[in-house]
Parts: C-alpha cells; structure tokens; sequence
C-alpha cells in the first residue's frame, strides 16, 4: 500500500508526456517573457494593497522590515524552485517537482495545496483590482457628484473576529472582479504569447507608475509618522510577514509556464531571480514611503496607495496611480490564472483529475478546459468573499509550496546525483534548508483561522485522492496492466 501512494514519476517519463498528441502546449515564452511574467505577478497587489492593510492591523512602520523578512525567505525558496524548473521543464511547477521527488500522494497533496494558493490569490487579487477601478471611477465621477453602487462593487460577505463567523456587509456581488476574471480567461484561451505580450506592456507601465509615485510623495514623508516603527511590537511584524509574503508570488507562476518555454534550462532560474530581486526593492520602497506620508491607523484599505495621494489633495495623481495600480493588478491576476490553469491541467494529464481538464484547444493550443474552469472558480470567490479572509488563505498554501520545494532540492541531490542540472543552488544544504525553516516560522505566525481553514481544504483534498485520483493516476493503469 505503501508503495502505491509513494511511487514517484520518472523524469524521463515527465518530459516525454509534453510531446504527446493533444496534451502538448506550444513552446513560444523566451527570457524577457518570462522575466516579465514574474514582474507581471509579483508587483500588483503586494504593493498596491498589502503594505497598507498590514501596517494597519499588524506591523505599523514595521511593514518595511516585513517585506524584508519575506524577502529573504523568497530568495531561499526562487533558489530551490530555479534549480527544479530547470532540471524538470515541465508544467505544474511543485506538484510536478514532488511527484518527482516524494511520490504519488505528496504530489497530490502539493497539487490541492497550489489550486488553494492561486485560486486565493487570484481572488486577492481580482477583489484588489475592483477597488481601485472603483476608485478611479469614483474619482472621475466626483465633480458631477456621483458614484458607483456599493452594493454592486463590495463582498457580500466579511469575517467578524468578535462573532467567529461570517456577516453580511449588505452587499449583494462584487460586479467589477467578475468582469475582469471573464475578460482574461478569453485572452488565455486565445494563446500564451498573445498573453505574455499583453503582460510585458503592462508590466512597463505599472513600473512607470510606481516610480511615478515614489518621485511625487517621497518629499512628503515625515519621519514622526514611523514613530513608535512596530506598534504592535515585534510578534506583529512577525505577523505581517507571512501575509506579505504572498506578494513574492510570482517567481513560482514563472516556473509553471516551463513547458512552454523556448530555453528553460537557462531562462527559467533567470526569470525567477530577476524578477523577485526588482520587486523586493520596490515592495519597500514604496511601504517605506507610503506609511512616512500618511499615519498608518489610516491605511486598513484595499487602495492604500490612492489614499495616500488623496490625502495629500492630489486627485489627479490619485487618477494615474489607480489607472498603474488597475493595469499592475490585472498582468497579476493574467499570470495567476495561468499558473492555477497549468497546474490543474499537469494533475489531470496524469490522471489525477477527470481527463477533460487536460484537453488543450486545437487552434491555440492553450489548456482551455482548465482556463474556464480557474475562471469559475475565481470569480465566485472573488464575487463574495472579503479581502483578509482570503489574504490569510492564500498565505498558508504559498508557504507550505515553498517548504516543499526546498525539501525537493535537498531529497534530489542526495537521491538522483547523476541527473543534469543546468542552474544548482548555492551554499548547498544550508540555503534550501534555512528556506523551509523560515517558511514553516511564517506559517507558525499566521492566525488559528486560516490554519483551521488550510486543514479543512487539507482534508477535502484527501477525500478525492482515495476515492477518485489513486485509483485513475496514469501510473496506477501502469501498475495494473504488469
């Protein structure tokens, strides 16, 4: 029994299933394409939305040490996933990697674990997006005395820490994240270089923005306003941490596109780690500048950046950060639902999930099946849930990921030293080791909640493997037929 639940997926056997007839992708994403796809997913909600909700409830001034923190042990973690995607150029980025590496149900669970962390984030991120759209329009719509419906562009629901549970906001559906969910999932469908190109102008101007914002508030920060600098003292910086941490998403969305990648061996760990060191610097630069203008009790929004300039009477300003912050917000959400797509589409290609989700469209060759279905999915939860529920839930599944890729890296080169590896990671054990133990610290800190939410999905997960996916893996027909 045994046995069966740990088999483990050879490499050979990997890399031959991405030429086969109908569940093949087109290789066409080159260095700069995937440098951006990193950009593209980690700056967006991370900087236009995280820093200011967390310095209000968690760590204060202290956000910028937050951001560090999470940084490093991003970097421990893009080493360990450079090495893997490069070695296993394959779609699924960790499931892929632990199925190589642990066996059948650890990949499984790895797998159920990423659909949690880019469904969450994918959510986090389309209701982010709606606040700033809502933003601008408001901003737009102010001289005439108008605004959009509340009712119309909020969760219906919210999470009481009083009561436990959830409570009515009063709303009745978020009507902009769906919009844009459905939008992407049609620009998916039609191809990933029609995306990726897409994605890099966006990622041009969201970067314009950012500096645009930085060179205009930076002569408004006040020393005074990061004083006392942890409020909440060190255990919320702590705090702040892990949440943040899904900020640093991107570098893994980068190695789930590795199968449609002309030369992963040496673009993926490229992509990876020039994306995450842009985005570190930025993340605190802008935290630093955003909680020295305004005090940070005022920044618990979903648009602290606009608030910002609204409070320094710049409603034009706050007009072309929120038109940056919608184009950043969208190339992350693009990104997100190629990572989840991908990822659903290398479960089901090894049996793991119902074969239809692996179909790929015969014109575009994109997994379409899997796009409509992320799409679904997002824009329900995105429609309904609020922003700190699902930041929590996000966080938890990216840092579980992380520690597993870490643990890969270190059970690969003591099992497989005669696999090629184009890209190896430096200080070797240490560096992937000190990656997971900092990672599971994060997880410690996070709240009693989304532990209990992380279990529940846990469980749901298990659930189908025994009943469904270990019966109709491609190695258990393996098995069955010698």
């Amino acid at each position: 029994m045994s046995q069966m639940l740990f088999r483990t997926k050879p490499l050979g056997e990997l890399l031959a299933e991405t030429t086969e007839e109908g569940h093949s992708l087109k290789k066409t994403l080159r260095v700069w394409d995937l440098i951006a796809l990193g950009i593209g997913c980690i700056i967006g909600v991370g900087i236009f939305v995280l820093p200011g909700v967390e310095a209000a409830k968690h760590a204060g001034p202290g956000i910028i040490l937050s951001f560090a923190i999470a940084g490093i042990a991003s970097a421990c973690s893009a080493f360990c996933y450079a090495e893997l995607a490069a070695m296993i150029p394959v779609a699924g980025s960790a499931y892929t990697y632990g199925y190589a590496t642990m066996g059948e149900l650890p990949a499984w669970i790895i797998g159920w674990d990423l659909l949690l962390e880019y469904m969450v984030a994918a959510c986090l991120v389309s209701i982010g997006w709606s606040a700033y759209f809502v933003n601008l329009f408001n901003n737009l719509l102010r001289p005439w005395g108008g605004a959009l419906p509340v009712s119309v562009t909020n969760a219906p629901l919210d999470w009481s820490d009083q009561l436990h549970r959830f409570v009515s906001t009063g709303a009745v559906v978020n009507v902009p994240a769906i919009a844009i969910v459905a939008l992407l999932c049609v620009l998916l469908i039609r191809g990933i270089k029609e995306s990726s190109r897409v994605n890099l102008i966006i990622v041009i101007i969201k970067i314009v923005v950012i500096l645009f914002f930085i060179v205009l508030a930076v002569w408004y920060v006040k020393p005074s306003n990061w004083q006392p600098f942890m409020p909440f003292g060190f255990g919320g910086v702590m705090m702040a941490a892990p949440i943040v941490f899904i900020a640093f998403i991107g570098f893994d969305a980068v190695s789930t596109a590795a199968e449609e990648a002309v030369n992963p061996q040496r673009d993926i760990p490229i992509g990876i780690m020039a994306s995450l060191a842009v985005a570190t610097v930025l993340y605190m630069s802008v935290s630093a500048i955003m909680t020295g203008v305004v005090p940070y009790q005022k920044l618990g929004v979903p648009d602290p950046v606009a608030l910002v300039l609204n409070e320094l009477h710049m409603p034009w300003a706050s007009i072309i950060v929120s038109l940056g912050a919608i184009a950043a917000i969208t190339s992350v959400l693009l990104v997100l639902l190629v990572g989840q797509s991908r990822i659903l589409f290398a479960m089901s290609r090894d049996g793991l999930l119902p074969p239809v989700l692996s179909k790929v469209h015969k014109r575009f060759k994109t997994p379409y099946m899997t796009t409509i279905f992320t799409a679904l999915v997002v824009a329900v939860g995105s429609a309904l849930l609020p922003i700190r529920v699902v930041a929590e839930l996000c966080a938890i599944g990216t840092l579980f990921a992380y520690i597993i890729v870490c643990c890969g890296v270190i059970i690969l080169r003591l099992s497989r030293k005669d696999i090629r590896r184009p890209f190896k990671v430096p200080l070797f054990p240490w560096l992937p080791g000190a990656g997971a133990l900092l990672c599971a610290y994060l997880m410690i800190n996070l709240p009693k909640t989304a532990w209990e939410r992380f279990v529940i999905w846990l469980v749901i997960g298990l659930v189908i493997f025994f009943l469904y996916s270990r019966k109709h893996s491609r190695l258990a027909k393996k098995a069955r037929c010698h």
